[in-house]
């Protein structure tokens, strides 16, 4: 019986937690600040703590996600309306580097090192401070970048290249697995498809993946 009370309020909580994650949004995780951070700790400690507590049935489990999603929900819903507020909430992104000077007091007060800030210049393919104009500390704790016009990289604009239309490749086969509805958003189809495999020797079960993009080559990459 208390293996079956145990599974109730874990498939229960799971499917709490999934359908308050998919109200909440995509910033929840693509976005994702302190406030958030420990909301979402706090709503997977709800169930945590709740499964082996004989006290707590999945009707309180319910409702405290329930409130506690609601309250995160109405929270979203008014930084969204209000400036104020969600830079009360999220902060604001702050100036570290301006006109290619460092700002102490900014580092100082978002608890910044020169190492940690070296480490997220590397992960934007910078490695020297000189290359850099403004940088940014945004509120995820990321870092945005403008370079040093003698440190950018020039564009085909700048090199008087023009370009071609840009499209998405998409990927026509997963696993082993042709996927039809993309081979349709890009104008071909299954016979299509088998044509190019065979020319290049392998079959769709062969494949761990492929995509195409119109006017290239389809790139397969086998098991």
């Amino acid at each position: 019986m208390m293996y079956l009370q145990i599974f109730t309020e874990l498939v229960g909580g799971y499917v709490i937690l999934f359908v308050i994650i998919k109200c909440l949004g995509k910033t929840q995780i693509s976005q994702i600040t302190p406030f958030d951070f420990i909301s979402a700790l706090v709503l997977g400690e709800f169930v945590g703590s709740a499964i082996f507590d004989d006290k707590i049935g999945l009707s309180k489990i319910t409702f405290s996600i329930v409130v506690w999603g609601g309250l995160i929900y109405l929270t979203e819903f008014v930084t969204q309306k209000s400036r104020r507020f969600r830079f009360a909430l999220e902060g604001r992104p702050s100036m570290i580097i301006n006109e290619g000077k460092l700002d102490w007091n900014e580092m100082k007060k978002n608890q910044l090192d020169v190492d940690q800030l070296q480490q997220l210049l590397r992960s934007k393919d910078i490695f020297s401070l000189q290359d850099v104009e403004y940088a940014i500390l945004e509120t995820n704790g990321g870092i945005s970048v403008l370079r040093k016009y003698e440190s950018d990289q020039p564009t085909l604009q700048d090199l008087k290249i023009k370009g071609g239309k840009r499209t998405i490749p998409l990927t026509v086969i997963s696993d082993g697995q042709i996927l039809r509805k993309n081979l349709q958003k890009v104008g071909v189809d299954e016979e299509w498809l088998h044509k190019q495999l065979k020319a290049k020797g392998v079959g769709p079960k062969e494949i761990s993946y492929a995509e195409w993009e119109p006017g290239g080559d389809l790139y397969i990459q086998n098991y």
